[in-house]
């Protein structure tokens, strides 16, 4: 909304108002803003939802401290999600396809979320909305992104020409002001279907490779291919942000670091001198997502001054739903979805062990007539409060992991 003012006004002289052309301003607006509104509004509604007694049903599974919570306000993703849509309307520019995609992601996850937990909380039905609706909802969301991605003319890939023998063509450019020439790499804007690779030396994956046998038909049968990648992608991440949404701030603080993260590979995957410097792939109109990410990381931050132990309220499938969905569609658009097992290895974690447990159980219980678990509960974080050892301390040992995760992440834009 300011950047369109900004277009608007620029032809006047008013101090400050050219602010607005820079990212790193909007940026830093938005992530501010974010966690003025997750400050200000979030302490509003967690006083509303204790009023109307939007309590959290809480089953007893044996876990120390678990009762206590009984009755802590839920929902609490509609402080999320605003903190994330409101910064962006306000700073981000709004006729960027890669916002627009961001928003309607944050929106039509937020939405199935919120959904299930108003089934829950005023329907009383602890199973919420019916698992297939939810995976609907998610795969729906796929099909979406998947066609903008491959419909849309903004969403191009900047790549090097090459001849016919297959070397980077070379042009000289001679500098207007002062005459002094240099030699840069011919490029072109082409629809692709690449990504990132970590580790190999050319640094990139094309999902066409996969069908390369087909001959002339893979052109656009990749398309296909690449459109369920994405559907199994946002499922997979979404659902597993929220089963590590168990204990106060897992979730929450994850996503951040993801976020944090995400932020920095999109910012340099937007920006020619960085993407040049670093041999990675550029992606044009890309840099304006880091308007979107600081909001992302400012609500999520900020929303951990409610939800740190003992939380004052929880996300609730609302939020959890949203930032697992978030994150996968976020790294897809910057074409750094195969890094997500790894920068976000917590969720995955948390998605295997409970995989692992509920399939050796019906393993066990088909062979021996009694089922046998692995862990002593799953997901993994009910494996250590098992054990005994305190759940902030849990929360703070995934977040330490979370953040080595990250770094290593980062560093695969130099090791390979």
């Amino acid at each position: 909304m300011f950047s369109l003012l900004y277009e608007w006004l620029k032809g006047f002289d008013i101090p400050g108002l050219g602010m607005f052309q820079y990212i790193s301003f909007r940026s830093s607006a938005a992530i501010i803003t974010s966690l003025f509104i997750t400050m200000g509004f979030g302490k509003k509604l967690i006083r509303m939802l204790q009023k109307k007694q939007i309590g959290e049903e809480i089953r007893d599974l044996g876990l120390e401290g678990q009762l206590q919570k009984k009755g802590t306000p839920t929902m609490g993703g509609i402080i999320i999600l605003t903190s994330i849509v409101i910064p962006t309307l306000l700073f981000a520019k709004l006729n960027n396809i890669y916002i627009v995609l961001m928003l309607v992601t944050t929106v039509w996850l937020g939405l199935i979320g919120f959904i299930d937990d108003y089934i829950k909380v005023f329907l009383k039905d602890k199973e919420g909305l019916a698992g297939k609706f939810k995976i609907l909802g998610q795969v729906s969301l796929g099909i979406i992104v998947a066609l903008t991605l491959y419909l849309s003319p903004d969403v191009v890939v900047r790549e090097k020409v090459k001849n016919a023998k297959g070397d980077f063509v070379k042009e000289i450019v001679v500098e207007n002001t002062t005459g002094q020439q240099s030699v840069h790499f011919v490029t072109k804007d082409v629809k692709s279907t690449k990504t990132t690779l970590p580790f190999l030396k050319n640094h990139e994956f094309d999902y066409k490779w996969i069908v390369n046998f087909i001959g002339e038909k893979s052109e656009w049968i990749r398309w296909f291919v690449y459109a369920f990648a994405i559907i199994l992608i946002i499922t997979a991440v979404s659902n597993a942000a929220n089963l590590t949404d168990g204990i106060d701030g897992l979730a929450t603080g994850t996503s951040a670091i993801s976020g944090v993260t995400l932020g920095i590979l999109a910012y340099v995957s937007g920006n020619i001198i960085y993407a040049d410097y670093l041999n990675i792939m550029y992606i044009p109109h890309i840099g304006e997502l880091t308007v979107f990410i600081a909001a992302f990381i400012g609500a999520t931050v900020g929303f951990l001054w409610w939800n740190s132990y003992p939380a004052q309220v929880f996300m609730g499938d609302t939020g959890s739903l949203a930032l697992g969905g978030i994150l996968a569609v976020f790294a897809i658009i910057i074409r750094k979805e195969i890094l997500i097992p790894l920068l976000c290895g917590i969720f995955l974690l948390e998605n295997l062990s409970v995989i692992i447990q509920v399939s050796y159980f019906k393993y066990t219980k088909k062979k021996y007539g009694e089922g046998q678990r692995v862990f002593l509960m799953s997901p993994i974080h009910h494996h250590f409060q098992k054990k005994g050892i305190p759940e902030a301390k849990i929360v703070t040992r995934f977040w330490i992991v979370g953040i080595v995760l990250a770094v290593f992440t980062i560093a695969t834009l130099k090791m390979r």
